[in-house]
């Protein structure tokens, strides 16, 4: 595209631009009746009133679905501390049996080997 035929476009643009403001300005004022425009009104007013009512009631289902959701992973805690002390107790159980089997294994190895021995001193 030529420079010349870009400042022509960029003219007529211009131009229409200046005529629709021109048109706007020297439009003449509507004639508002009075009894509509009380009309207009209350329906705006109401219909703000609706809409921050319905955004107090979204607030308040948002506060009470973020509240579910902390009680809820505080429930999922505590059941998740309660499983693992309750796994720590078993295991502490497990221990204790094992020592107490250890232990058990022990004298009667102990108990054995003395049979042994006191068998052994007879047969000398």
């Amino acid at each position: 595209m030529s420079f010349q035929n870009h400042n022509e476009r960029r003219d007529a643009a211009l131009a229409a631009k200046k005529a629709m403001l021109e048109k706007f300005k020297t439009k003449a004022p509507v004639e508002v009746n009075p009894e509509e425009a009380a009309e207009r009104i209350k329906a705006a007013q109401e219909k703000e009133e609706k809409r921050v009512e319905a955004e107090k009631k979204r607030r308040e289902r948002v506060e009470m679905e973020k509240l579910e959701r902390k009680i809820a992973a505080e429930a999922a805690a505590k059941a998740e501390r309660e499983r693992q002390a309750r796994e720590a107790a078993e295991a502490a159980k497990r221990r204790r049996k094992e020592a107490e089997a250890a232990e058990q294994k022990r004298f009667e190895d102990e108990a054995r080997r003395d049979l042994m021995a006191a068998a052994a001193r007879r047969r000398r």
